[in-house]
């Protein structure tokens, strides 16, 4: 197999048709009639399914995974990369927010320069002022806590080699920053420049960004755990000096100590840092529970059509 075209379904119905039309010509654009599409039913709500089983009945190079339920986008993915089996793997949304025809491109930039990986990067971040603002916020922040250089505006679409993507499918852990495993796999990886569109209201709200901010920097770096070694260190040493000034005070000047204010005030400042520290060291702890119970990475109910197809087969070399 000389190609692979991997994409995920949610809320995919409205623009499936056009996406596997687009995918398809530049599949064959490429590849003549040696490629697949295969599509990972991400327990989409809407009729996503129903639409993919029926092109893959009609068009045999179309390869549906249907998922037992919502096991989120970068999981997905994952589990499409397993499934695919072409020495090149082109990742892309089904949204139509990225362009199947990319693949032309990434292709020629990687046969020209060679290595293992095309992404496209965004010429101009997508989204309104919120957005753009805390992604610049988020990739500075990222860098900074955990020393990788980070992509910025990185899209999912990318061309690999079969060599990446089988080092890609090493990494086995549930609590899953795909970005993140994309950089810290290596190889030679090249940006092309792309414009991104606009097909529907991001879903991401605050709260999911947040979320993802905290999967991240807990995932890559053992930073906030250290912060917190530090900055008990330097309470520390402050209380320290105060309690010899207090003391000092005392012997020297007969001046007892005064002042419910500043006492109550530190109360509720060592109080909070203890609940904040308690909960970092929470998140950690939820990290290495999540890992240790090794459940099943997704649980793929079904593959369309099923010949040769694996239902099992997952990321980290694991069955479902």
């Amino acid at each position: 197999m000389k190609l692979s075209i991997v994409a995920t379904l949610y809320r995919s119905a409205a623009h499936l048709d056009e996406f596997c039309r687009r995918a398809s010509a530049a599949a064959r654009k490429h590849a003549g009639d040696d490629y697949e599409i295969v599509l990972v039913n991400d327990g989409s709500p809407d009729q996503s399914l129903g639409l993919a089983i029926a092109w893959s009945e009609r068009d045999p190079h179309v390869i549906v995974v249907d998922l037992s339920r919502n096991f989120g986008h970068y999981k997905a993915i994952m589990t499409g990369l397993a499934q695919a089996r072409g020495e090149w793997v082109f990742l892309v949304d089904s949204d139509l927010e990225e362009e199947p025809e990319w693949l032309e491109p990434f292709a020629a930039l990687l046969q020209r320069d060679g290595g293992d990986v095309v992404y496209g990067v965004q010429k101009s971040r997508k989204g309104g002022w919120f957005e753009r603002l805390s992604g610049v916020l988020f990739y500075k922040l990222f860098r900074t806590v955990t020393g990788l250089a980070l992509p910025e505006s990185a899209t999912t679409a990318r061309l690999m080699t079969r060599r990446y993507v089988e080092a890609l499918l090493r990494h086995g852990e549930r609590e899953v920053f795909l970005a993140g495993l994309w950089l810290v796999t290596g190889f030679d990886q090249h940006p092309y420049p792309v414009v991104k569109h606009s097909t529907s209201p991001t879903t991401y709200t605050l709260r999911r960004k947040m979320s993802v901010l905290v999967d991240s920097l807990t995932s890559f770096s053992n930073a906030p755990l250290i912060g917190i070694f530090y900055t008990g260190a330097a309470i520390s040493a402050v209380a320290g000096l105060y309690l010899a000034y207090v003391v000092a005070n005392w012997l020297c000047f007969q001046h007892p100590p005064t002042g419910w204010t500043s006492l109550i005030a530190s109360i509720w400042l060592l109080g909070g840092l203890t609940i904040s520290f308690l909960g970092v060291i929470g998140i950690y702890l939820s990290k290495i529970f999540s890992e240790t119970k090794q459940r099943p990475y997704t649980i793929v109910r079904q593959v369309y059509p099923s010949k040769d197809r694996p239902c099992g087969r997952t990321p980290g070399g694991r069955a479902s």
